[in-house]
């Protein structure tokens, strides 16, 4: 069964000089592309590793090609990179970029580095169309879907402005293995990834091939807030992580919070899940729980929560909300968070709090939103001054 997406999509086929940008397409359609323009088959191999191994812009400098194979992948092609439109950094070396594709369009794409490896929060639409109501991005209409290579274009943007492609002793740059700081991908950022199947699966497929990107699908995660029809597909198709947002145990509730439940309930949902190919106690499922003060933290939201998840493979990721300029929530108490995982890590699920990081440039889990709404400067004063008291007298800081 498949999904009916009504979201505009936008193909920058070509840039201003009637260029092709060759990001974003698969190997297949690179190597038909070169082909049309009187290139042998065997360059698409060598000019996929330029891009997506070395992360080459320059066609100039791909040292294995000829001179005149060269010029005319200049003549004809481009390797764009989105417009970073504000690029901001966190006191805790989250690092948030504001992109902007071709057509004036932006989307926020999110670094969080850790200590032995740095996840990227990836967008996969303008805006979102779920509405989510603790969800900053939910309160910005969806615009369109981005295009694979919009989506492949985030990952390559961040490497560049995190020096993270592999070393190379012929360019001189780069980095060790061991040293990478953007080893894993979240597609957790702007929209919802499943609604946008098509682009998202082509993007992934690029950013896992093994002689390009090379990111493993053990290492990608797709978030979900519970497009049932299109779950199996997603597994059997690219065998990536799953993570589901959940944030309820009641119909009752979800249906208020997360309003896809009304079309695909609890029920469909986790019957989805118990289904996904390939899961199994080493390969488990996230499900996202946001707690919210005196909505969703009770002790008996705790006990019903391990009911519903008994018999899947599971992890519950436990999210304190973090605030955004006219949220209808607050974050639940430390003390009601502790308690809550406690309960849910005897009962045999691991529960870990997400530790928040980048609230102060507002990059945060559910805070992210294009700057074609922006926050004023007494708004951004006042959620400064919330997060600050909350974070005091929470133990968050």
């Amino acid at each position: 069964m498949g999904i009916t997406n009504h979201a505009k999509s936008f193909a920058p086929a070509l840039d201003s000089d009637g260029k092709q940008n060759l990001i974003g397409l698969g190997f297949d359609e690179l190597k038909a592309a070169l082909i049309a323009r009187g290139l042998e088959p065997f360059r698409a191999k060598q000019v996929w590793s330029w891009i997506y191994f070395h992360g080459l812009r320059d066609f100039g400098k791909m040292t294995t090609l000829t001179k005149p194979a060269r010029e005319k992948l200049a003549e004809h092609f481009t390797i764009a990179r989105p417009a970073v439109s504000r690029d901001q950094k966190s006191s805790d070396g989250t690092r948030k970029w504001l992109l902007r594709m071709n057509d004036g369009q932006e989307v926020e794409t999110v670094h969080i580095p850790e200590e032995d490896r740095g996840a990227l929060c990836v967008s996969s639409q303008v805006g979102c169309t779920l509405t989510c109501s603790f969800c900053h991005t939910g309160t910005q209409k969806l615009v369109r879907n981005l295009e694979a290579g919009e989506i492949v274009m985030q990952i390559m943007q961040a490497r560049d402005d995190l020096g993270d492609w592999p070393a190379s002793r012929s360019l001189g740059v780069g980095r060790e293995k061991d040293n990478r700081v953007l080893t894993n991908i979240v597609m957790m950022g702007m929209g919802e990834p499943l609604f946008n199947y098509e682009n998202v699966a082509k993007a992934l497929r690029i950013v896992m091939h093994n002689e390009g990107i090379a990111i493993s699908k053990r290492k990608i995660t797709l978030s979900t807030s519970g497009v049932v029809p299109m779950i199996e597909r997603c597994g059997e198709e690219l065998d990536v992580n799953l993570a589901v947002s959940l944030h309820a145990v009641t119909d009752e509730l979800r249906d208020q919070i997360v309003p896809i439940n009304r079309k695909y309930p609890i029920k469909e949902l986790l019957k989805a899940c118990r289904e996904y190919p390939g899961v199994s106690n080493s390969r488990r499922i996230t499900f996202e729980y946001v707690m919210l003060k005196g909505i969703n933290d009770s002790m008996a939201d705790a006990k019903q929560l391990v009911r519903l998840l008994k018999g899947i493979p599971s992890k519950i990721n436990l999210i304190p909300f973090n605030p955004w300029p006219g949220a209808p929530f607050e974050c639940s108490e430390w003390e009601t968070i502790e308690k809550f995982g406690d309960f849910v890590n005897a009962a045999g699920f691991a529960s870990p709090v997400r530790t928040p990081r980048g609230r102060d440039i507002m990059a945060a889990c559910g805070q992210l939103k294009s700057a074609s709404i922006r926050v004023s400067a007494t708004e951004r004063a006042a959620i400064d001054k919330v997060i600050k008291e909350k974070e005091a007298a929470q133990g968050l800081a």
